[in-house]
């Protein structure tokens, strides 16, 4: 029979092993929250604005789309690309130029400007992944050239401005089809809340009787009523954020459905295990018949292609293709991948723990703006966190080994 409280009985003792089991992501989970509190305090309730929130999750769009796909690369074995940055710059101004200069159809110059992406991912990936070029050569070599041949194609100069229609991939709302009713709310973002929370539940309840047929462990009873009311008061309180203010963000619609993608793949996948049990142990996946080059490969040229989705929206948001575009953006998704959890060694990582990651830098960087905090010293700031997450990951690795 399948055990109903596998812990004891205890809801605590619930709590603390499964704190034990995912300790990075719970314990960045609880600093997000410090975190927003702290700022919510200090900046006198302007954070958690709705229009604030908003502004939040489009002001760092780029960065949930880059750590996405920096995730992967890291789970490999603890790579990096640092190309992305100068990556997200080339291809806007490819798309502006296109766009703008050209006068192209904006769908067609979009895919245009995702193929030359994935050309140049597998160029980098044929070096990193078959060549055995270390990737940090690599990709540094790409993050010069990608600067220099943006800096070549605009001339030094910024283009601008875009057409409306491309300006609304990072600006535009989901229209309220229900008109307020009468309110001055988004009644199709409430009810939009209201979908997803019944959809929760009903997939944690199959899972739970899932688990409970297959004769696995599942948690008490109590905790995991406690647990759904907990997530789905979030899932409805974000909603409603948003309902106040304008709705939902077609950004958010598109990193949403990123998120759901990548997690089901990462987690769900024969092909996404792989990049867990090579970053785990390369010789040993090799052994198991894994094909860690194709698996090595297949991650950079994912990360390219996300690169330059996330280098159309960043261009659509300033309404500009611009040399100086990307600057640290690959800092910024390296940084989001490793203060959520993943390990600088490989194997461990997760989409949600990364996105958790890019909250707390985008979090960060917009409280100290409200509080006039000098641009200096947020970065001095950002650097302590991720090396405190960094020191974090090897102090526990050193501990469960001794």
């Amino acid at each position: 029979m399948y055990n109903e409280e596998p812990y004891g009985g205890n809801i605590m003792d619930v709590i603390k092993n499964l704190f034990k089991k995912n300790v990075r992501q719970y314990a960045m989970l609880i600093a997000l929250v410090v975190i927003m509190v702290f700022f919510q305090i200090a900046t006198k309730g302007i954070l958690l604005v709705p229009m604030n929130v908003t502004n939040l999750i489009l002001q760092n769009g780029y960065v949930f789309i880059l750590a996405i796909g920096m995730t992967l690369t890291i789970l490999t074995g603890g790579n990096i690309d640092l190309s992305v940055g100068s990556l997200c710059a080339l291809i806007g101004a490819i798309a502006g130029t296109l766009i703008i200069t050209m006068k192209m159809n904006i769908v067609l110059a979009i895919a245009l400007s995702l193929v030359l992406a994935l050309i140049i991912g597998m160029w980098q990936g044929f070096w990193i992944a078959y060549i055995r070029i270390p990737s940090f050569i690599v990709t540094l070599a790409g993050m010069l050239l990608f600067r220099g041949l943006t800096v070549t194609m605009l001339k030094g100069l910024t283009l601008a401005p875009f057409p409306e229609s491309f300006q609304k991939l990072s600006s535009g709302f989901i229209p309220d089809i229900f008109n307020g009713f009468g309110t001055n709310l988004n009644i199709t973002a409430i009810i939009v809340g209201i979908i997803l929370s019944v959809l929760y539940v009903v997939l944690q309840l199959k899972g739970r009787v899932k688990r409970q047929k297959s004769d696995f462990l599942v948690s008490s009873l109590t905790f995991f009523i406690i647990q759904i009311i907990v997530i789905v008061f979030i899932i409805n309180l974000f909603f409603y954020w948003l309902a106040s203010y304008k709705g939902i963000p077609i950004a958010l619609v598109f990193i949403g459905t990123l998120i759901v993608v990548y997690s089901i793949f990462t987690t769900r996948t024969v092909p996404g295990r792989y990049l867990y049990a090579m970053g785990g142990n390369e010789k040993a996946a090799k052994l198991s018949g894994i094909n860690t080059n194709k698996v090595l490969f297949f991650a950079y040229v994912n990360m390219a292609v996300l690169a330059a989705v996330a280098g159309i929206m960043f261009a659509s948001r300033i309404n500009s293709a611009s040399p100086q575009a990307g600057l640290n953006f690959e800092l910024d998704a390296i940084g989001a991948c490793f203060i959520g959890g993943a390990s600088a060694y490989g194997g461990i990582g997760t989409i949600s723990g990364a996105i958790i990651g890019a909250l707390v830098m985008g979090v960060l960087n917009n409280g100290m703006s409200i509080l006039g905090v000098g641009s200096d010293w947020q970065m001095s700031i950002k650097g302590l966190v991720l090396l405190t997450a960094v020191a974090f990951d090897v102090i526990s690795k050193k501990k469960s080994k001794a």
